[in-house]
């Protein structure tokens, strides 16, 4: 059964992505790592990740820069991408929500288990029933 979710994750804090990789695999998740934005381009194109998740500040290109890119490249225009970063401020948010960010999640107000489960979230994957009125 090779029909794992794929997700790239793009962090240029080894130490942190690794504990994230690990997390992510053991969920069943395909996982590919780099550490810059230069990277993440290249390679959202060659592994085609159904998520990516997006550190804002790092060498080279920005995470913002990578998710506008990402945005307007018709091969990845539909990933989904979410941005996980120590960038707490409204408008950094708001920046990511006008480039098409799927969701936000600030590094100092979640802990692993929160990130997974918005990656399974936006790939459809949630365990949570459907809430019914």
């Amino acid at each position: 059964m090779d029909d794992k979710k794929r997700i790239l994750l793009v962090e240029d804090d080894t130490a942190l992505s690794g504990v994230y990789r690990s997390r992510l695999e053991l969920e069943g998740f395909e996982v590919k790592e780099v550490v810059n934005g230069e990277d993440a381009l290249s390679m959202a194109l060659e592994f085609r990740p159904d998520l990516v998740l997006l550190d804002a500040m790092m060498p080279k290109i920005s995470g913002f820069d990578v998710l506008d890119i990402l945005r307007n490249t018709p091969e990845t225009g539909d990933i989904k991408i979410v941005m996980l970063t120590a960038l707490s401020q409204p408008k950094d948010k708001e920046r990511a929500e006008d480039l098409g960010v799927d969701d936000y999640l600030v590094k100092s107000q979640v802990v692993i288990g929160d990130v997974v489960e918005r990656v399974k979230h936006h790939l459809g994957m949630s365990e949570e029933p459907a809430k019914t009125e």
